[in-house]
């Protein structure tokens, strides 16, 4: 294959194809249509003489041929080493940079830190900045960070991935939330009070009724009941407001709904809610990345 000539973007998709398995979603990520990219694909299969990705048996998504496999690591690495020599080391500036930051955080650090970042970003003019926020996978976030698909991810301590770079950002108390005229008004809850309220869990696998808090319970004989697991820690506030549940939150995620909601201390002790970012070393001296970084920071 001839990279003189105009071989090197299609390099490129090739590289998002063999990652995503799916045309609909490689198209999306290199923001060209499905028709284009199909044909930047039949241009690839004729060069490499090689089908390269097949249609799955299932119908869904594609498979990789033995020489599309092949090729998927090699590639990758090539291409990452291509980005990191043409990547400007020296100077970064906020105000001219177009750069899109990808940021790896579940919904409750995004609705910390990452609407503070947004805020503060768009509120100083760096108006050609984009930021893309997406879920966290652990299963993925380690070759997600190394391969440069995501720039940093907001995680808990021990979620961070083993030999990857960190920064602390926040390590705070949690609290227990109820609606401003819960019937039960503004004391502060004794362990007995607690353990007969209703409440509401966030699950982030799904499902689960079963937290930290109740570990903590269990250590001292005693049980609370769990009438509601959702998935995601934005509906939260939203269901507290209109039921008599109560919900453990951390104290800043509980901060930005002081008009709906009233904060408590807990009657016991717990572990506190840390938050880290994290990112792969070599991005450890980017003048972009040490920015965002720093951002960061002023938002924790």
């Amino acid at each position: 294959m001839d990279i003189k000539g105009h071989n090197l973007p299609l390099l490129v998709s090739l590289r998002i194809m063999l990652d995503e398995k799916n045309i609909t979603r490689a198209a999306a990520r290199l923001a060209i249509s499905q028709p284009a990219l199909s044909a930047q694909l039949a241009r690839l299969r004729d060069i490499f003489g090689d089908e390269l990705l097949t249609p799955a048996a299932s119908g869904k998504g594609m498979v990789l041929t033995p020489r599309g496999a092949e090729l998927r690591e090699p590639l990758r690495l090539a291409l990452q080493h291509l980005e990191d020599v043409l990547r400007k080391p020296d100077v970064f500036d906020p105000a001219s940079s177009d750069r899109t930051f990808n940021i790896c955080a579940n919904d409750n650090a995004t609705a910390i830190v990452g609407s503070r970042l947004i805020s503060l970003i768009r509120g100083e003019g760096f108006s050609q900045i984009r930021l893309a926020f997406r879920g966290v996978d652990s299963a993925k976030l380690s070759d997600q960070l190394e391969s440069g698909e995501i720039d940093i991810a907001l995680v808990s301590r021990n979620a961070v991935p083993n030999i990857m770079p960190h920064q602390p950002l926040l390590d705070e108390e949690f609290m227990m939330a109820q609606r401003k005229d819960h019937p039960r008004g503004l004391r502060r809850p004794t362990v007995r009070d607690y353990v007969k309220l209703s409440h509401l869990i966030v699950s982030g696998d799904g499902g689960g009724f079963h937290g930290f808090v109740d570990d903590i319970l269990e250590q001292q004989g005693l049980k609370r009941r769990v009438s509601v697991s959702v998935q995601h820690y934005s509906v939260v506030p939203l269901i507290l407001q209109t039921t008599d549940l109560v919900s453990t939150l951390p104290k800043k995620f509980l901060m930005r709904y002081a008009g709906m909601l009233t904060a408590l201390p807990l009657p016991f002790e717990t572990r506190r809610f840390n938050l880290h970012a994290t990112w792969h070393s070599r991005f450890d001296k980017d003048p972009g990345h040490l920015w965002l970084r720093q951002q960061l920071g002023r938002c924790a």
